[in-house]
């Protein structure tokens, strides 16, 4: 028997279609009482195994390779947890025409969560890029972002992140860190596995953030806070970051250029730089917003479905890309060409 694919016609992923789905389900049956705290206990399991799927799958040896790379990661960090939040609080003149209150905030939270890693892998390879740097770089963005997302929340967000403090802190790190750690230590045992069966991670990665979805709508259907939100409101917030996704992704690819890196660093760099982590924002919405969190990262889901889409794009029209020289600097200053090698810069 034919096995069924989704036709590639379709400009839609049929992942998009399910976490609309989550969310339409979450509007009829919102998980209430004693089945909402199952739903949230599974659903930080799941991140909390997600996480530790991460670690086992990124070896040792890769990551202190991908430490040579330090300019891309440095600049990738930048576009992460500089250039987004400078942006971010940019948008606040945007305040009160375009967005409300809420949605700001939501917005400016999203800025500062880290950047993906199974995207950015996907897209990278797609386009030809410099994958191991992608793996590299979203999994040290994601990393530092389990410190740097809480601090910066707390700085910018003020008491609009009412959720944060050292305890907040303590239970993102157990939740995202400590698992990643065990993964990494576990990777003796497991690694191979994992690495074998990459389509695991894809589908706990998936898996997680719709149960992570269903779970933050539920809680804001059954506290009515959408009724907040306008259709006019939600139009604004999409053309905002419209805006926001273009300006990262010419930051990120021209800016790259004028650093002078290879063209496979320059993918890697444009893929990881100017996305943000679903997976990695949620959980750390629903412990610094509490209550609120489901309206938090309303922004955030709307901006994550936007980068697949002109992220795909993107990749598809970069895998056509002709072969051309790469020039880039070794770290004695000398030119390097290298022809359809993509070369690293260090």
């Amino acid at each position: 028997m034919k096995r069924l694919q989704w036709p590639s016609w379709l400009p839609i992923d049929p992942y998009i279609l399910l976490l609309l789905g989550t969310v339409g389900l979450a509007a009829l049956l919102p998980a209430r009482g004693t089945a909402a705290d199952v739903a949230s206990g599974a659903s930080t399991a799941a991140i909390a195994f997600l996480f530790f799927l991460y670690g086992a799958r990124l070896s040792t040896r890769e990551a202190l390779d991908g430490l040579k790379h330090w300019r891309l990661h440095v600049t990738v960090l930048a576009c992460t947890f500089v250039i987004f939040p400078l942006l971010g609080l940019g948008a606040r003149a945007l305040e009160p025409v375009f967005l409300t209150h809420s949605l700001y905030t939501g917005l400016l939270f999203l800025t500062l969560v880290p950047s993906t890693i199974q995207s950015s892998i996907a897209f990278t390879s797609m386009a030809r890029g410099n994958v191991p740097a992608a793996i590299c770089a979203g999994s040290f963005s994601s990393l530092a972002g389990i410190v740097l997302t809480p601090l910066l929340a707390a700085s910018l967000l003020g008491s609009s992140a009412g959720g944060f403090s050292a305890d907040s802190l303590v239970e993102i790190v157990l939740q995202l860190l400590v698992p990643f750690v065990a993964g990494q230590v576990a990777r003796r045992w497991i690694g191979g596995f994992v690495t074998r069966h990459k389509k695991i991670l894809g589908l706990v990665d998936r898996g997680s953030i719709l149960l992570v979805v269903y779970v933050a709508f539920s809680e804001g259907m059954v506290r009515g806070i959408w009724s907040q939100v306008s259709p006019v409101r939600l139009a604004g917030l999409l053309a905002v970051e419209a805006v926001l996704l273009a300006v990262m992704l010419a930051l990120t690819w021209y800016g790259a250029k004028a650093l002078r890196f290879g063209r496979e660093d320059r993918i890697a760099i444009q893929f990881a730089g100017s996305k943000k982590s679903l997976a990695a924002g949620l959980p750390m919405a629903s412990v610094l917003f509490g209550a609120q969190a489901s309206l938090a990262v309303l922004p955030l889901m709307l901006f994550h479905q936007m980068q697949l889409m002109v992220c795909a794009v993107i990749a598809k029209r970069r895998s056509h890309d002709p072969v051309e020289p790469d020039v880039t600097h070794d770290r004695d200053g000398a030119t390097r060409t290298a022809v359809g090698t993509g070369t690293r810069s260090g």
